[in-house]
Parts: structure tokens; C-alpha cells; sequence
């Protein structure tokens, strides 16, 4: 087992079919409303929302814990800035 698949998030967004910039903007809304240090994963598309979202979340100042490609799909994980 990864250890992705061992962290414990607190909440989850599934952005995929969410062009850019919304699901950067629709991330970004869902970590407004969660504590500091909490975990996010988010489920993205390839190409612009996985090249797009995680340097955005960074440039935010929130940590990207994890990237992990999927079947068909990557999943970010997105700890929460203090």
C-alpha cells in the first residue's frame, strides 16, 4: 500500500472534467473553508488542471504532499497553509 493510500485526508474534490481555471478556483474556495494543516485531495485531469493546479496551490503558500498518477487521472494532496 502507498503511503497516499494511507494518509488520512479530510476532505476530498473530484475536479475531474473541470477546465482551467476552475478547478484552481474551485480548490482554492474548498481550502478556504478548512482548517490549517488539514489535507485535501483533489482529483484532476492530465495536461493543464496537473501542470496548472498543484504550482498555483504552492504559489498560495498551502504544501503538495503528494502527486500520484492514477488509471486515468492524478490525485494531489494538499496540506492546508498555517
Amino acid at each position: 500500500m502507498s503511503d497516499v493510500a494511507k494518509t488520512v485526508t479530510d476532505a476530498e474534490l473530484d475536479l475531474r472534467g473541470v477546465v482551467c481555471p476552475y478547478n484552481y478556483v474551485k480548490t482554492k474556495l474548498k481550502l478556504e473553508t478548512m482548517a490549517v494543516g488539514q489535507i485535501l485531495s483533489v482529483m484532476v485531469d492530465d495536461g493543464e488542471p496537473i501542470r496548472n493546479v498543484p504550482r498555483s496551490v504552492s504559489e498560495d503558500g498551502h504544501t503538495i504532499l503528494k502527486q500520484e498518477k492514477m488509471d486515468h487521472y492524478f490525485r494531489v494532496l494538499i496540506q492546508k497553509k498555517n
